[in-house]
């Protein structure tokens, strides 16, 4: 049975730092594009970062500098490393893991970051 289990959200200042982890149990992980993707109210969900199976990584223009996506094959997870924080931040924090061989993609069930002024 598959299961992503995001943490690591929180409330933060501005300029802060949070990690967000991603436990993707019963998934083929190795096999699978890890993401995180965001949703702030009343906005569409977006893409923050990826890393491929092979490691490579994109980010969003937005985060380019501050984030940093990371991930464990041997654990099944992937991380979410923000710093520099801010207020624009703000939104629910989606793992997201497109899974190559069979291919099937799985959703987290978020986790909220909140950053203050």
């Amino acid at each position: 049975q598959v299961q992503l289990v995001e943490s690591g959200g929180g409330l933060v200042q501005a300029g802060g730092s949070l990690r967000l982890s991603c436990a993707a149990s019963g998934t083929i992980f190795s096999m699978a594009t890890a993401a995180w993707y965001r949703q702030a109210p009343g906005k569409q969900r977006e893409l923050v970062a990826t890393v491929s199976n092979g490691g490579s990584t994109t980010y969003a223009d937005s985060v380019k500098g501050r984030f940093t996506i990371s991930r464990d094959n041997a654990k099944k997870m992937a991380y979410l490393e923000m710093n520099t924080l801010k207020p624009e931040d703000t939104a629910a924090y989606y793992c997201n893991i497109d899974q190559l061989i069979p291919r099937r993609v799985y959703w987290g069930q978020g986790t909220q970051v909140t950053v203050s002024s």
